[in-house]
C-alpha cells in the first residue's frame, strides 16, 4: 500500500507541527532546527529563494530526494496553508486543533486519480475602487471588465497585482504545446487552484517539475532579479508557478480538488 509524504515549506519554526508526521522544510536564511530539511546544499537554487519562495525546496526535492519509481503519494504545502481531511472542510481550524484535522494518510477516494490539487479560490468580484486604482489599463482596453465579473479573469487579477502584461510575456516563453491553451485558460477562468500545493505520484511530479523549471528559467531572461521588488513582483516566479500549476494538472493529469485550511501561526 502506498504512503503519503507531505513536505511543509517554511522560513520560520512551526513548533506546533514539529511532532507531526509532516516533513518540515526550511527555505529561510536562518538555521531553524535539526528537525527541518534544508535546501541549501547538493543541487539547489537556494540563492533564488527571495524570488522563488517555496519553489526553492521543490527544486531541491526534485533534484536530490525524489524517487521516480516510488508508488507513494508526495505532497507539498506551506507555512499557514495545510491539507486537511475531507470531513474537516467546514470546521473552524487553528494551530491548537490543526493536528486533529491535518491530512496525514491517503484517502480511499484517490484510487481513480493521479493528482490532488487545492480547492479553488475566486479572483473576480474585485472592489470597484481597486479596479480603478490597479486595473485602469485593462479597463481602457475593455471597459466591460468594470461591470462584468466574468471578465475579471486570472489574467486581469495577475495584471492588477503582479505587473501589467507580465503574465502574457511569460506565456510567450512557455512550451508551444501549452502556450495557446494556457493563455486561453488565464483569459477565461475567474478562479484557480492556489498556493503551489499538490499531492501526486513521483512520475507525474517529475513531468511537472521539468515543464515548470524549464519555463521559469526562460522567464528569468526577461524578468531577471534586480528589478523585482515588493509584493507585486519580488516573488513573480512563485506567482507564475501558482497559475501554471492550476492549468498544468488540470490538463496533464486526472485530478481531484481537495480541502485546505489557512492557519495563522
Amino acid at each position: 500500500m502506498s504512503k503519503l509524504h507531505i513536505y511543509c515549506v517554511t522560513n520560520k519554526r512551526l513548533p506546533f507541527l514539529e511532532e507531526s508526521s509532516y516533513k518540515l522544510c526550511s527555505v529561510g536564511k536562518e538555521f531553524l532546527h535539526d528537525r527541518y530539511l534544508n535546501s541549501n546544499y547538493l543541487k539547489n537554487i537556494f540563492e533564488k529563494e527571495k524570488y522563488y519562495s517555496e519553489l526553492t525546496f521543490h527544486y531541491w526535492y526534485w533534484k536530490n530526494l525524489m524517487d521516480i519509481n516510488s508508488d507513494d503519494w508526495i505532497g507539498f504545502c506551506q507555512k499557514r496553508r495545510f491539507w486537511i481531511k475531507k470531513n474537516s472542510a467546514n470546521k473552524e481550524i487553528n494551530k491548537n486543533n490543526l493536528l486533529q484535522h491535518m491530512l496525514v494518510s491517503e484517502d480511499s477516494s484517490w484510487n481513480d486519480y493521479e493528482a490532488i490539487i487545492c480547492n479553488p479560490i475566486k479572483v473576480s468580484g474585485v472592489k470597484k475602487i481597486k479596479i480603478i486604482k490597479r486595473g485602469w489599463r485593462n479597463i481602457l482596453k475593455n471597459p466591460n471588465i468594470f461591470f462584468d465579473e466574468k471578465k475579471q479573469t486570472i489574467k486581469f487579477h495577475f495584471d492588477m497585482h503582479h505587473g501589467y502584461n507580465n503574465l502574457d510575456k511569460a506565456i510567450d516563453l512557455i512550451k508551444k504545446r501549452d502556450r495557446d491553451n494556457f493563455r486561453q485558460y488565464v483569459n477565461s477562468e475567474c478562479q484557480y487552484n492556489p498556493h503551489i500545493m499538490v499531492i501526486s505520484k513521483p512520475k507525474i511530479l517529475n513531468r511537472w517539475f521539468e515543464d515548470l523549471f524549464e519555463w521559469l528559467l526562460k522567464c528569468e531572461e526577461i524578468f531577471g532579479f534586480k528589478e523585482l521588488k515588493g509584493y507585486d513582483t519580488q516573488r513573480i516566479y512563485a506567482y507564475l508557478a501558482e497559475r501554471y500549476l492550476s492549468y498544468w494538472f488540470r490538463n496533464n493529469s486526472n485530478f481531484l480538488e481537495w480541502p485546505w485550511a489557512f492557519v495563522d501561526d
